[in-house]
This record gives structure tokens, C-alpha cells and sequence, in this order.
């Protein structure tokens, strides 16, 4: 059975959703079956891997039932790398979740029927703590979380942990931090390398190695509809992802041997 990852913080801007696609398909290029699923209404990774948020079968149609999820799931142009995409009518399941029966736990419901067919399944989150990212917190068995380098990095994520505490002991109690992810990093900057060490010294070994940089074709690839693999596989950020899967494989086959 795969391991399902949601990549969360509340704070936009921190680099949630280039994570989602870039890490993806890096898993992906290691030839480990990974499916990606946008429950941003904003569908940013929609695009991001080349799909149209006005498409029909997409996550939004899965999670009000109108579709299996299974008739959702889409290839893409990297082999091994699937994508089931979002729609900016997501945005209403907030308020349609709030009348349903066991509305915390829908989405764990839906991939309990695809699990075992991915050895990764990523979540890319919106940037709020609301009912979708709670449904991915709830059916993930960790969380990954980006923090950009920059002054007011800290600021909400005493919440989240907050948030994923209270996930724990009510709803989801074998939920993991899969890491904190240092992202937009620019050595040239002091501040930058000082809110690094900070983060380091305050969340030590929970902190990736692996720290992904600014970086221009990082920045583009999106809007070519193509992970940053894709555009250019030599860049800083291409490289930066592909050690941050090679760093998140390692550690679970760790815990495996264990």
C-alpha cells in the first residue's frame, strides 16, 4: 500500500504548490508509481502539469460523488506520474463538506479505493486550514511543509502545528511530519541564511536536509504546463528536487528496516 503525503501550510506564497508538482515528478522519475491530486481550488497544479481546471473529472466531481475516482485519474507526460485534477467549482465543496455525514473523512474514503495502487500519493493543499486541507491531513499518513526563507517565516506555523495536534488526537492519530521544507533560498541573502539556521535550530532534525533555491526556470516551468524536469533537468531547482525525493525515498525505507 503507497504512502500518502499532503504538502500544507496556511501561509501562500512558500513554494506549496511548485513542491507538489516538482516533487512528484521526481518520485516519479525514480520510477515509483505517484499519483498527484490538486484540492486547491485555485488548480494551480492543474495547470502547472499542462490540465485545464475547466475540465470535467476532476476532484471536485469525485468528492461530491458525481464520479469514481478512479474515472479521475489522468497520465501525464512523465511515466509513472498521475495526476487527478481540481476545478475552481472546488472552492463550494467547503460549504457543500459542512452538511455531509463524516465530512472530515471524505476524501480518506475515496483513496482507500486507489491506494494500493501508487507507491506515493501527494496532496497539494490550499493555503488555509479549512475542511480540504483538514480531509488531507485526516487520510495522509504524513505532511510535508514548505517555509519560505524569508522574515516572517514562522508566522502562522505555530498554528498548523496546532491544527495537525488536534488532527492527532481526534481524527488521524498515526499523522507524521514528513519534514519542514526550506524553499525560495538564496544564499547571497543574510536574511535568508539566518531564518535557515533559525528554523534549523529550533525544528533541528525535522528540517530536510535537502533545501530547495530561487531559481528562474523553476519560476517558468509552470506556465509551459511542465514540471521543472521537464523544462530544463540540469537547473538548480530540477536538481534540488530530485535530492529532496531521493532524501524522502532513504528515510522511508529507514523506517521500513526498522
Amino acid at each position: 500500500m503507497g504512502k500518502t503525503i499532503c504538502i500544507a501550510n496556511q501561509k501562500g506564497g512558500v513554494g506549496k504548490t511548485t513542491t507538489a508538482i516538482n516533487l512528484s515528478a521526481s518520485i516519479a522519475i525514480a520510477e515509483m508509481s505517484t499519483l498527484l491530486i490538486d484540492i486547491d481550488p485555485q488548480a494551480n497544479a492543474t495547470s502547472g502539469l499542462g490540465f485545464s481546471p475547466n475540465e470535467k473529472g476532476n476532484i471536485y466531481d469525485v468528492m461530491i460523488q458525481r464520479i469514481r475516482i478512479d474515472k479521475a485519474v489522468r497520465k501525464t507526460a512523465i511515466p509513472y506520474l498521475y495526476m487527478v485534477p481540481s476545478t475552481h467549482d472546488l472552492i463550494g465543496a467547503e460549504v457543500e463538506l459542512v452538511g455531509m455525514e463524516a465530512r472530515e473523512f471524505v476524501l480518506r474514503d475515496i483513496l482507500k479505493r486507489i491506494k494500493d495502487r501508487f507507491s506515493y500519493i501527494i496532496l497539494d493543499c490550499p493555503p488555509s486550514l479549512g475542511l480540504l486541507t483538514i480531509n488531507a491531513l485526516t487520510c495522509s499518513d504524513s505532511v510535508l511543509i514548505p517555509l519560505q526563507c524569508e522574515y516572517y517565516a514562522l508566522e502562522g506555523l505555530s498554528q498548523l502545528f496546532k491544527t495537525i495536534g488536534i488532527i492527532r488526537s481526534t481524527l488521524n492519530s498515526t499523522l507524521e511530519i514528513e519534514g519542514i521544507l526550506l524553499t525560495m533560498f538564496d544564499s547571497r541573502n543574510n536574511l535568508c541564511r539566518q531564518v535557515a539556521e533559525e528554523v534549523r535550530r529550533h525544528f533541528r532534525k525535522k528540517v530536510f536536509n535537502t533545501i530547495i533555491p530561487r531559481n528562474v526556470r523553476l519560476s517558468e516551468s509552470p506556465s509551459y504546463g511542465k514540471p521543472v524536469i521537464l523544462y530544463d533537468a540540469t537547473c538548480r531547482g530540477a536538481v534540488s528536487y530530485l535530492e529532496l525525493a531521493k532524501e524522502i525515498i532513504s528515510n522511508e525505507r529507514k523506517r521500513g528496516d526498522q
